[in-house]
């Protein structure tokens, strides 16, 4: 097998990882994370745009395409009226979603070193 390297513009890994590091796609990860540790496997994809608040539709159903596509979610359609349609994570899913949830409790746990941060920065540069 080849080795990949994110830094390269041709690797393919590189797409997954701003899949998964784009905005909507670490939030729709992780919501589904969370869901699956509530004992809710799957989300439909209502559940899914409520829980990730200020998405679009488009930009939840893009995101969840290109997740789909790279194996981290799967999306189930039942053959109902009105169509049923559900996701979840895959076990990489999982192990992606994982990461990003600790990534995630961290910036929140230290957001007021953030905000202090930027306070000083604003204070000796000015607001931009």
């Amino acid at each position: 097998m080849d080795a990949f390297d994110v830094f390269s513009r041709q690797c393919p890994s590189r797409t997954t990882l701003e899949h998964v590091t784009g905005r909507w796609g670490g939030l729709t990860l992780t919501a589904l994370y969370e869901s699956h540790e509530n004992d809710e496997s799957r989300l439909r994809f209502n559940e899914l745009r409520r829980r990730v608040d200020g998405v679009s539709e488009k930009m939840l159903s893009q995101t969840l395409h290109a997740l789909e596509r790279d194996g981290l979610v799967l999306r189930e359609a039942r053959p109902v009226n009105p169509p049923w349609v559900d996701y979840e994570l895959t076990p990489l899913g999982r192990d992606v979603a994982e990461r990003l949830l600790g990534l995630i409790q961290l910036v929140e746990g230290r957001m007021s070193e953030v905000i202090s941060a930027r306070e000083r920065y604003d204070t000796t540069r000015g607001a931009r």
